[in-house]
């Protein structure tokens, strides 16, 4: 699995958006985005109007990002969504919220995707009562997820709990309990439940090309 090892708070600049990428910092005064205007470079204020090309690769970037997932496996996930009935733009942001770093983050066992693959590949995280360490598993309704009842899989999922557990968690999930943390999956996500404000069908337009 890749990963970006640089500065983050960069990429949130060069989208405009808040991805919360250092989870509650971005709520704080410290947060780039807020600070800083403009995209990241030296020639951040020459740049012209964006070409509906650009508009639309910019919208894609933004939801690689806050994923954090990289090109070939965005592909796969427009492929899958693509062969699914209905809309394939919710499709394809439904499957990406159903991603299991997403829903340790959306439970608020982790104050970011980045900390929430550290917990899932590290052996901390089990669903339906099984250890997986895949954070990228797709979840279903009915899934049950925890953290391991050890003290050394409990002590940072606990301590996110304590300091607020992050945004609200949304409906399509349930927490059960904090200590020890678990959750359940009470019904698949729609495109309305993804916490990133994102227009798909730009995203879907560009990958049909």
């Amino acid at each position: 699995m890749g990963r970006h090892v640089g500065p983050v708070c960069r990429l949130c600049r060069r989208e405009g958006t808040k991805l919360f990428l250092k989870g509650t910092r971005c709520d704080t005064p410290k947060c780039a985005v807020d600070r800083r205007e403009g995209v990241p470079g030296m020639h951040q204020f020459r740049r012209g109007k964006a070409s509906e090309y650009a508009i639309r690769l910019r919208e894609k970037q933004k939801v690689k990002r806050y994923y954090g997932i990289f090109e070939r496996q965005f592909r796969k996930y427009y492929d899958e969504a693509s062969r699914r009935t209905g809309n394939t733009g919710d499709a394809l942001m439904s499957l990406l919220e159903r991603r299991l770093d997403n829903v340790v983050t959306r439970l608020g066992f982790a104050m970011s995707r980045p900390q929430a693959r550290q917990l899932i590949t590290h052996g901390h995280i089990t669903v339906n009562g099984r250890k997986l360490d895949i954070p990228s598993y797709l979840v279903r309704p009915g899934d049950q997820i925890a953290v391991k009842d050890r003290e050394h899989s409990r002590r940072m999922p606990t301590e996110n709990l304590a300091t607020g557990g992050g945004p609200p968690v949304p409906e399509w999930l349930d927490r059960l309990s904090t200590e020890p943390p678990e959750g359940r999956v009470s019904r698949l996500p729609t495109a309305g439940d993804v916490g990133l404000p994102v227009r798909p069908q730009l995203i879907i337009e560009l990958l049909s090309r």
